[in-house]
C-alpha cells in the first residue's frame, strides 16, 4: 500500500542543507559512542550490551556507530497501521502525512457551556466519535485523562472506549507495561489473535524518554514489550531548550536525535524488522515565562529541522499539528494550528498528533478539532500536485473562446469545476450581506456548531455482540 492521496505535490520546504544534515548525525553517533546514556532497566541494558555496546564505570551505555547502521538497516522505512475492520488506513512513511487529535488532557472547552472544565471518561468515547466523522482526521488518540482516575484503570478504559467511539486506526498513551497488556489483549480480540493483529497493526503506542540521556525502566519496557508483539511503538524525547537541553537549535535536535536512535537500535536487536516510529518533541523554555512553548518559532524551526533528520534517515516520523499556545480558539490559535500543520505537510511528517491541543497542551477543544480537519482539507489541496498536461493547459479553449470572451459556458470549466475548486463549510466565503443573513457568525461558533451537529448525528458501525463480550470480558465497558 502506498497512499499517494496524503503525499503533497508541490509546495516542499527545506531547513538544513545536506553538508548540516551529516554533520547533525555525525555528532549524534559521537554522543552515542563517546558520551553514552544511562538505561534503568536491567534487561534493556543487557539487551545493548550483548548487542555489542559497552558500558563504563559511570554506568553509560555506548553505541558503536556500526550498530547504529544496522539499525537503519532492518527498521522499516515504512508499515501500514489498520482500522479496526482490518482494512490499510495509514501507509507510515515517505512524505505522507496523516493527522490525528492530541492525547490526556486534563481540562476541556465543554462544546454546550464553553467553560474550561474538567475531563471525564465520556469525554473520550465524545472525542472518538467526533474523529471518526470527520474525513481528514486519519487517527485518533484519547483526547481527554479522566479526572481523578488511576492510570491502572484509566488507560485501559481508554482505549475500550475508543474501539466502539471510530473505525480508524489509534494511537495510544500509557502507563506502565501493566497498562499496555489490557490493550494489547482486546486489540487481539479486534483482530482475531495475536498473528493476526501482529499482520495487520490496529494500534501505535507512543513511548518518550528522559532527556538528557535517560532512558528510564517504564520506558524501556514498553519498548521491548511492544518489539517482542510487533506492536509499531514510536520513541520520541522531548529535549526542552535551554531547560534540559542546549538552547541552540543544533544542539537541542542533536541531542534528542541521539536518544531516538539510541532507543531504535534497542529495539531492533531486541526484534530486528519491527515497526519503529521516531521523532521528538523540541519544546522551548520561554525564559519569561518559564512556560514550556509549544507553538514558538524556536519549536517550530527546531521541529522542521528533526523532522527532515528522520526523513533523511528514510525511518517513520512522529509529527506535531493543529495545536496552539492560546487559551481560547481566537486569532492567534487558527494561526499557530494551521503553520504547524500545514509545515508536517510540507514535511511530509508521517504521524501528526495533537489536534485540538491548546493552552500548552493543558488543555483541548472539540471545537478547535473540527476547525483543524478543515485547515488539513484546505492544505492538502492547497499543497496537491498540479497537473501540467493538453487538458489543463486548455490552448483549444483559449482559442474557442478568443479575445473577450468568458469560460463560464464552456464544457472544459463544467468538467474540471469540481476538481478545481475546493469548497469551505466553515472558512467564510460570503459577501458581508449574505454573512449575515446566514446568522454573522465568527469560525469559532461555526465549529462548534458544527461538532455538537456531528456528535448528535454521526452513527459509528456497532461492533458485534460477540466482539462486545469478548472485550468485557478484557476491560469492561464504560
Amino acid at each position: 500500500m502506498t497512499d499517494v492521496s496524503k503525499q503533497i505535490g508541490a509546495g516542499r520546504v527545506g531547513f538544513l542543507t545536506e553538508e548540516q544534515k551529516q554533520r547533525i548525525y555525525d555528532t549524534a553517533l559521537g554522543i552515542l559512542a563517546d558520551i553514552g546514556m544511562v538505561v534503568l532497566h536491567e534487561e534493556g541494558e543487557a539487551v545493548m550490551l550483548e548487542g555489542g555496546c559497552s558500558k563504563d564505570a559511570d554506568g553509560l551505555v555506548h553505541v558503536p556507530a556500526a550498530l547504529v547502521e544496522r539499525a537503519r538497516e532492518t527498521v522499516p522505512a515504512s508499515f501500514v497501521v489498520y482500522d479496526r475492520a482490518g482494512e490499510p488506513a495509514m501507509d507510515l512513511g515517505g512524505l505522507r502525512s496523516y493527522y490525528g487529535n492530541g492525547s490526556d488532557v486534563m481540562h476541556l472547552h465543554d462544546l454546550e457551556t464553553g467553560e474550561r472544565r474538567l475531563a471525564k471518561l465520556e469525554d473520550v468515547g465524545e472525542a472518538a466519535r467526533l474523529c471518526d466523522a470527520l474525513p481528514d482526521i486519519d487517527f485518533v488518540m484519547s483526547g481527554a485523562y479522566p479526572d481523578g482516575m488511576d492510570a491502572q484503570e484509566a488507560y485501559p478504559r481508554q482505549f475500550r472506549a475508543m474501539i466502539e467511539g471510530t473505525t480508524k486506526p489509534l494511537v495510544m498513551t500509557a502507563g506502565g507495561v501493566e497498562t499496555v497488556d489490557p490493550m494489547y489483549r482486546l486489540a487481539c480480540e479486534v483482530r482475531g489473535g495475536a498473528d493476526e493483529l501482529r499482520a495487520k497493526p490496529y494500534f501505535v503506542m507512543y513511548n518518550q524518554p528522559v532527556t538528557p540521556l535517560k532512558h528510564p525502566f517504564e520506558t524501556v519496557d514498553k519498548l521491548l514489550y511492544c518489539a517482542d508483539r510487533g506492536i509499531p511503538s514510536t520513541y520520541c524525547p522531548s529535549p526542552v531548550a535551554g531547560g534540559t537541553a542546549p538552547i541552540t537549535t543544533a544542539g537541542q535536535i542533536t541531542l534528542g536525535l541521539a536518544e531516538a536512535l539510541f532507543g531504535l537500535v534497542m529495539h531492533q536487536l531486541r526484534a530486528p524488522g519491527a515497526p519503529l516510529v521516531i521523532g521528538q518533541g523540541p519544546n522551548t523554555l520561554d525564559m519569561a515565562t518559564s512556560q514550556s512553548s509549544y507553538n514558538s518559532p524556536e519549536f517550530i524551526r527546531a521541529y522542521a529541522c528533526e523532522v527532515e533528520m528522520a526523513k533523511w534517515l528514510d525511518i517513520p516520523n512522529w509529527g506535531f499539528s493543529g495545536h496552539t499556545d492560546a487559551q481560547v480558539v481566537d486569532a492567534q490559535a487558527g494561526m499557530e494550528a494551521d503553520e504547524i500543520t500545514k509545515l508536517s505537510m510540507q514535511l511530509g511528517a508521517n504521524l501528526n498528533h495533537d489536534v485540538g491541543y491548546m493552552d500548552f497542551g493543558l488543555s483541548g477543544s472539540l471545537a478547535a478539532v473540527v476547525l483543524v480537519a478543515e485547515f488539513i482539507a484546505r492544505d492538502r489541496r492547497l499543497l496537491a500536485e498540479i497537473e501540467v498536461s493538453d487538458e489543463t493547459l486548455a490552448v483549444d479553449v483559449l482559442k474557442a473562446v478568443g479575445p473577450g470572451g468568458d469560460y463560464l459556458g464552456q464544457r472544459h470549466t463544467r468538467r474540471h469545476l469540481r476538481s478545481s475548486q475546493w469548497r469551505a463549510q466553515l472558512l467564510n466565503r460570503a459577501s458581508y450581506d449574505r454573512w449575515l443573513e446566514g446568522g454573522g457568525l465568527d469560525v469559532t461558533e461555526k465549529a462548534r456548531q458544527k461538532a455538537r451537529e456531528l456528535l448528535a448525528t454521526h452513527e459509528v458501525p456497532a461492533l458485534p455482540p460477540e466482539l462486545v463480550a469478548r472485550l468485557d470480558a478484557v476491560v469492561p465497558a464504560g
